[in-house]
């Protein structure tokens, strides 16, 4: 009995020895690959760029004052709509003494040299009467008279103006009420009451009483590199996608490619603008980030296959036609290629639809590892 165990023990222990090394043996042999099985299709392709920008109203317009002073009132705020010809400030003028004092004795003179000619015409007039003088000198003191009228209005309106900024027949319309030259909307008013402004003249910008927008008709501004804008026509339509509105779409068109570019970053970039056709129903805001879809080139009904399985060579394009289901069989096929998309390329001749074409080696996935281990 002694025997027989002995024996069934080495019996194991070889079969153990054995079993061992034909395990690692196997695991020492170099497994198949295994690869992708890529189809050739029929469909659509689109070459598209990305252009960073902003949306902008097309029409933005700054409101400057006319003439120096302080504001005195503010009748509009920031986001308010504001038709064209409304107010939307009134300034005060703080006059120059000097120009105060000289008008003032501008006055002064007309209203003496009224009452004298008042007193000539008056006596003219008897003696006219009495045809003691003729008519020829007659009229001519009327005319003076006229004259010495209109001078000293002339005089009180000039005093006005250096007082006030305005006439009393022009207050309404005078420069002391700054009026939006547009309709739209108010995007910023950068002064508040008691400000001292501006006017604008040869040598001063004037002061910026508030920015004014039509915010109905919106432009999409970006910049777009060299190496592409030459792909660019006027009147491509592009999609724009404003990350501020959770990334919704919309349509624009390209009107506008700027003829001369500037340097950035080693660069050329060169402007473009689109109109945007944002909805009535869509808040939009001045400003807001936003990128542009292009199609540069499209091809429609035309063979594709993925762009990992199309081998390129010096002097040849050729890709791997499968044999076998495994993929382990292939026959090496010279192609000819068009546009891609990135992704897919379009096959203008070496393959038809339907065939099978080896691409990318399938990574061995890892074994899961148990819970807990």
């Amino acid at each position: 009995m002694k025997k027989f165990f002995r024996w069934t023990f080495i019996i194991l222990l070889i079969a153990g020895v054995i079993g061992t090394f034909v395990i690692l043996w196997q695991r020492q042999q170099p497994k198949p690959v295994q690869y992708e099985v890529l189809t050739v299709e029929r469909g659509s392709l689109e070459k598209r760029t990305i252009v960073t920008g902003k949306v902008e109203p097309r029409d933005e317009v700054a409101v400057k004052a006319q003439i120096q002073g302080i504001i005195a009132e503010l009748y509009k705020e920031p986001g308010q709509p504001v038709s064209k010809g409304e107010a939307i400030a009134t300034i005060r003028v703080v006059p120059d003494m000097q120009s105060l004092s000289s008008a003032e004795s501008r006055v002064r003179l007309a209203e003496v040299n009224l009452r004298n000619v008042r007193h000539v015409f008056e006596r003219d007039s008897i003696l006219y009467t009495q045809k003691v003088i003729s008519l020829e000198e007659y009229d001519k003191s009327e005319l003076q008279y006229a004259q010495a009228i209109e001078e000293l209005q002339i005089s009180r309106d000039n005093l006005s103006i250096v007082k006030e900024g305005v006439t009393a027949a022009t207050k309404e319309s005078g420069n002391t009420i700054v009026r939006s030259s547009i309709s739209g909307t108010i995007l910023e008013i950068p002064v508040k009451v008691g400000n001292s402004v501006q006017s604008v003249g040869a040598f001063s910008e004037g002061t910026t009483i508030a920015t004014v927008a039509d915010m109905s008709d919106m432009l999409f501004v970006g910049k777009m590199d060299e190496t592409e804008v030459g792909k660019l026509r006027e009147g491509m339509p592009m999609d724009l996608i404003i990350g501020a509105l959770n990334d919704q779409r919309f349509t624009a068109t390209l009107e506008y490619i700027a003829p001369k570019g500037t340097e950035s970053n080693g660069a050329m970039m060169f402007e473009i603008r689109a109109a945007a056709r944002i909805p009535d129903s869509v808040q939009i805001r001045a400003g807001y980030s936003a990128n542009a879809e292009i199609v540069l080139a499209a091809r429609h009904d035309v063979l594709t296959l993925a762009e990992a399985a199309v081998h390129i060579t010096m002097d040849s394009t050729f890709v791997e036609l499968v044999n076998d289901s495994a993929a382990q069989f292939v026959t090496t096929r010279l192609v000819t290629t068009g546009m891609s998309d990135g992704i897919r390329i379009e096959i203008t001749s070496g393959l038809a639809e339907g065939d099978r074409v080896r691409g990318n080696e399938i990574a061995e996935q890892p074994l899961a590892k148990m819970p807990g281990k």
